[in-house]
């Protein structure tokens, strides 16, 4: 009997022993676990003025440009402007060789002065047997009139040869279409041009505006009128401008959308020159969440020391911060980074 005693009380002491160590475990994990939740950052979700920008890259190009091309195909025999002058409209840009037209036009002239010389003749033929009176036939004075006709018909007929050839002629003189620079000159003396060959590029750099394209994505949201902050390249200040164009289309091959913006003020830069164009598409007083904050259609709000996963409605946009128009209301508490959350973790608002 005295060897199951200790036995009864060494067994009750592992027991005892084995119950204050669980007390002890889960004691110190409810202390550990309470004090190391996870930390997050929060912000209140509340309204305010709200604008949407989207930035694109475009260049300076001149509002009114075109390329002069020549109406017939000849020899550059004179060059009578170079890259860089400036022009007005209808000063001489070129001369090609038109000794062949110049002839032709000389033979339409001659031509006309034969034809007026019988319409002379057969004008007074016929006043003379008009004036006859009785003494000659009504058929020969018909045949008189007819003969004056056809002379005037005739001379009707070779001023416009004379008319169309002179025409013909004033195109082998390159002229300018509209006052400008002469941005680019493509042709030298002695050189065979037709009407495929652009020989100039006209451009009036006092109206000049930026030329971009928009990505499709957001093609819906550019309209005319909008205002837009312009910043050229190399230079440190920012230009005032607006929307003076939206293609109607997009273009299938690329998927932009062709937009042009106006200077308020007129300036003065080189066609070509990169740049960058803030375009305001919305002002609004809204509330919004930073983008970190998303997570799949949702953000987790803070409630009663949980995030608490909600779905929103954003409006999808390049930038840090988004608008939700549905699933957040004023005064909710935003967990501004939505890395490692579950619905339902148990969180502590980080001290800043």
């Amino acid at each position: 009997m005295t060897d199951v005693e200790p036995r009864k009380s060494t067994r009750w002491l592992w027991v005892s022993g084995g119950l204050l160590a669980v007390c002890l475990g889960v004691l110190a994990w409810w202390q550990f676990g309470s004090s190391n939740a996870f930390e997050v950052r929060v912000e209140t979700a509340d309204f305010a003025p709200v604008t949407r920008v989207l930035a694109v890259n475009g260049k300076v190009e001149a509002r009114a440009s075109v390329q002069v091309r020549s109406a017939v195909s000849a020899t550059v025999s004179d060059l009578l402007v170079a890259e860089g002058d400036l022009v007005a409209k209808g000063d001489v840009l070129a001369q090609l060789d038109a000794s062949q037209q110049e002839a032709i036009v000389q033979q339409a002239r001659s031509a006309l002065e034969q034809g007026r010389i019988k319409q002379a003749q057969a004008a007074a033929t016929y006043g003379r047997d008009r004036d006859l009176g009785g003494i000659i036939s009504r058929s020969q004075l018909d045949d008189a009139k007819l003969a004056l006709e056809g002379a005037a018909q005739e001379v009707a007929r070779l001023q416009a040869l004379l008319d169309q050839a002179t025409i013909q002629l004033a195109r082998y003189t390159v002229i300018a279409p509209m006052a400008g620079t002469v941005m680019s000159r493509t042709v030298d003396p002695g050189q065979l041009v037709d009407p495929s060959t652009a020989l100039f590029t006209l451009a009036d750099l006092s109206d000049l505006i930026v030329e971009a394209d928009v990505d499709e994505t957001y093609a819906s949201h550019i309209a005319y009128g909008q205002s837009a902050t312009l910043q050229l390249v190399g230079r440190s200040d920012t230009l005032a401008g607006s929307v003076v164009f939206v293609s109607p289309r997009v273009n299938s091959a690329t998927g932009g959308l062709a937009i042009k913006i106006g200077f308020d003020r007129p300036i003065a830069a080189p066609v070509g020159l990169t740049v960058t164009a803030n375009i305001v598409v919305d002002q609004q007083d809204a509330l919004t969440v930073p983008r970190s904050a998303l997570l799949a259609g949702t953000v987790f709000l803070l409630s009663g020391g949980k995030a608490v996963q909600t779905s929103v409605t954003v409006i999808e946009w390049p930038a840090a911060r988004l608008i939700v128009t549905d699933g957040l209301n004023a005064g909710d508490q935003v967990i501004i980074d939505s890395t490692g959350l579950s619905d339902g973790l148990a969180v502590t608002v980080a001290v800043p």
